[in-house]
């Protein structure tokens, strides 16, 4: 993989549906005890699809074997001594940022080189909204969700949900971050960050909602001072790299570059 410009940013969408073996293979030894925590299968598929796919990625980005890839957990919120928070690669693939989401039927890697980077999806549901309204949004995002038709406003929220939470996992707060702690701009209107308090808050920010398919809402967040150029890929022809080493007899670092 050619090195990638420091205003550009990658994003490959993946489904639940292709994890396998192989790919929990690649896991360390954390990650699969936090996969086998996980009491529903479709919580163990999607954990294992983000964590090796980001691995795969970054290895490819690296130049090395994805086992060679390592992540550091940082928390951008506490100080808990237990590792936890944003993924942060190291070992060759030091230097590369990423952010893995998953919701629903829907995993999703962002890569950049040095730029810090959030992406989040959700999928949107169609349910009472007013206890998650009021911990998530803002008086003033509040008062334009009550402004749209009922039927618009499950998908408003989501995409005011989308675009908060890829801004503070950009930052490394996550959600203890606290969502009312960013504004943005309303559904119909283009991303935009119209306020954020506290320390955390980054200078310049660049923000972008992505196509995520029927039913969800995305957003890419990225700490840069102008406009970053978004790829979006595919990451099926990646993941099924590893099963295809496994039936061959190929090694993954052959299969995975």
């Amino acid at each position: 993989m050619s090195s990638l410009s420091a205003a550009r940013c990658d994003v490959w969408w993946a489904a639940p549906a292709l994890a396998s073996p192989a790919l929990l293979d690649l896991l360390d030894e954390a990650e699969r005890a936090r996969h086998a925590r996980f009491r529903l299968p479709a919580d163990r598929d999607r954990y294992a699809v983000g964590r090796a796919l980001a691995r795969l990625l970054c290895a490819r980005a690296a130049g090395c074997h994805p086992r060679e890839v390592s992540f550091l957990l940082r928390c951008g919120h506490c100080d808990r001594p237990e590792p936890h928070g944003k993924p942060h690669p190291a070992g060759p693939a030091e230097g590369w940022e990423v952010s893995v989401t998953h919701s629903g039927e829907r995993v999703g890697v962002a890569l950049s080189r040095g730029l810090p980077v959030g992406l989040d999806v959700e999928r949107v549901a169609d349910r009472d909204l007013d206890g998650l309204v009021s911990y998530t949004l803002t008086d003033r995002e509040r008062a334009a969700l009550d402004a749209l038709a009922p039927a618009e406003r499950p998908a408003g929220f989501f995409t005011y949900w989308a675009r908060k939470e890829a801004l503070l996992k950009a930052t490394g707060q996550g959600l203890a971050g606290g969502l009312t702690s960013v504004e943005v701009s309303g559904p119909h209107a283009d991303p935009a960050v119209l306020e954020w308090r506290g320390p955390a808050a980054p200078d310049r920010v660049q923000l972008v909602d992505l196509d995520a398919g029927d039913g969800y809402r995305a957003a890419l967040a990225v700490l840069a001072p102008s406009p970053v150029t978004v790829a979006v890929h595919d990451a099926a022809p990646l993941l099924g790299a590893p099963q295809r080493a496994c039936v061959s007899g190929t090694g993954l670092s052959e299969a995975a570059r």
